[in-house]
């Protein structure tokens, strides 16, 4: 798996926010939150990303304001904006259930926090019409929510969001209610709001995807933890463990034993043939004789060239999707394998059930997880 360079916004700007040792409980048990500490960069995208559980929901509501830190704080400018009411943090929020009020017109909807801010008339209709334009609902000014399709009521809630001029637009899950098109349709309109408007956005999803998609960076969690945050392809080409390898797309994890450890490489025996392989190694702490996992992503897989370093497998399953197939194999000792890659480069017909191939794994595709 090759290495990406970290992200340029977090490594050349000063954090905008920062939350430092953040803890959350809601049963004085279990922490939901746990030593949370994460700075977001003024103008970046920051996709929090992890599964339902994951701590990512919770870490958006105590920055928005709807909740506060049992421990720890966050900062805004230095300032600590922890016990701060959420209508002072000049942050848009929008929800999944874009929580439109369904008697007002969308001109209304999207006027409403100006209203409540006391907005002159004259520049509280300017703003709407330019939040309206941004979010494309030009013409719809006085249809209701229920005359809207999903789509557009999620413009509405994004204008809305947008029309008092935030410093930040925090987002959970706004688009998990759209069918697949108009979802990533979706993200897309938003990456160009994104880079119209140079605001911060932070943007809480499940769906991996969505985050390579959107984001100047990724934090993945996993047990109210970060377990990796950085550029979309850095954490994809190098995740730092098992869990972020197989969040984050498809992984292929091989079980062995390190036979020797060299500065940033690892050599691994696999279990699977007792093949030596050496690649990159992502964890400091390992060395000889642990076990470990050599990890490879599905498209990094290739079939063997004559004479070259091989792991024999069994096709098990041979899938055509038409722009690219995958193969699903076992090997020797019951392990299993994926192989993804484009049918018109193999070279040769698609392989067929039961049939024996050898696989190549490129060093530099690959590495050693704990």
């Amino acid at each position: 798996m090759a290495v990406e360079p970290s992200a340029p916004v977090a490594a050349s700007a000063a954090p905008l926010v920062r939350f430092e040792q953040v803890h959350k409980t809601y049963d004085e048990r279990n922490w939901v939150v746990n030593n949370l500490d994460l700075d977001i960069v003024q103008g970046e995208f920051l996709s929090l990303l992890g599964p339902s559980g994951s701590g990512k929901t919770t870490t958006l509501m105590m920055l928005a304001g709807f909740d506060s830190p049992d421990r720890g704080c966050i900062l805004m400018d230095g300032q600590d904006i922890s016990r701060l009411p959420a209508y002072k943090r000049d942050m848009g929020v929008v929800f999944q259930s874009y929580a439109l009020f369904p008697h007002m017109s969308v001109a209304e909807n999207v006027a409403f926090p100006l209203s409540l801010r006391k907005v002159p008339t004259a520049e509280r209709r300017q703003r709407v019409s330019e939040a309206l334009a941004l979010a494309r609902l030009e013409g719809f000014e006085s249809r209701r929510p229920a005359q809207l399709s999903g789509g557009q009521q999620q413009r509405v809630a994004l204008a809305r969001a947008l029309v008092y001029r935030p410093r930040m637009l925090l987002m959970d899950e706004p688009l998990g209610a759209l069918d697949k098109a108009l979802r990533e349709h979706m993200q897309l309109e938003l990456k160009a709001i994104h880079r119209q408007l140079g605001i911060t956005f932070v943007y809480v999803t499940h769906d991996q995807e969505e985050a390579m998609t959107m984001s100047d960076r990724v934090a993945v969690f996993h047990d109210g933890k970060i377990a990796q945050i950085d550029r979309p392809q850095a954490i994809y080409s190098r995740p730092s463990t098992r869990f972020v390898a197989n969040f984050l797309g498809e992984t292929n994890l091989l079980e062995g034993t390190l036979t020797q450890r060299e500065g940033a490489s690892a050599r691994i025996r696999l279990e699977e043939d007792g093949s030596l392989h050496e690649v990159a190694c992502a964890d400091a702490q390992l060395g000889t004789g642990d076990l470990a996992a050599l990890a490879i992503r599905p498209e990094n897989v290739r079939l063997a060239r004559p004479g070259e370093p091989a792991l024999r497998a069994t096709v098990t399953d041979s899938i055509f999707h038409g722009a690219h197939c995958i193969l699903r194999m076992h090997l020797a000792r019951g392990g299993a394998l994926t192989m993804k890659f484009n049918p018109g480069h193999l070279g040769r017909p698609l392989p067929i059930p039961g049939e024996v191939v050898d696989l190549a794994l490129p060093a530099e595709h690959a590495l050693i997880l704990r």
